[in-house]
């Protein structure tokens, strides 16, 4: 995992979870391209995540980075921790995320780390328990994330 500043966007942390080289087959020979698979987030609770292609590496993480910023999305955290345990899948991947004491860091494999990472979790541990497949582990931590962020609504309307 590869993490860098931009210049401009200095409030928002881009970490670049997997770059995958893709060729199709043409006419005329082999077409390559890069995915580039980039994870954004500010670590005040907001994070967006993007999958882009482009024919050079520097072209598809520069892509990749505009969209999830474009694409962020709020979550509810409560203090460094997530407020409750979900198990969500996504694809063949199948994640488990629980709440963790104050002081115990983020006890998670590598793609789910840079996601709880980047939102701003603290505190928390986390099971990947389908693919080892990257893509599809990241996509499964942030549905996790929005559906905790739903119970916690969910729950908050109840109070009032």
């Amino acid at each position: 995992m590869y993490q860098r500043q931009n210049d401009q966007l200095k409030e928002y942390q881009e970490t670049v979870v997997s770059i995958n080289r893709v060729s199709k087959k043409t006419k005329g020979g082999n077409r390559m391209r890069f995915t580039a698979l980039v994870v954004v987030g500010d670590k005040k609770g907001k994070v967006g995540i993007a999958l882009a292609k482009a024919p050079d590496v520097r072209g598809a993480i520069t892509k990749a980075f505009y969209t999830a910023k474009r694409k962020m999305v709020k979550i509810s955290l409560r203090g460094g921790t997530i407020p409750c345990s979900v198990t969500e899948k996504y694809s063949a991947a199948r994640v488990l995320l629980k709440p963790a004491p104050a002081g115990t860091g983020i006890i998670a494999g590598g793609p789910m780390r840079v996601v709880l990472e980047a939102v701003g979790v603290r505190d928390a541990v986390g099971k990947i328990l389908g693919t080892k497949n990257k893509i599809s582990n990241v996509y499964a931590t942030l549905n996790a994330l929005k559906t905790i962020t739903k119970i916690a609504e969910r729950k908050e309307r109840r109070e009032r």
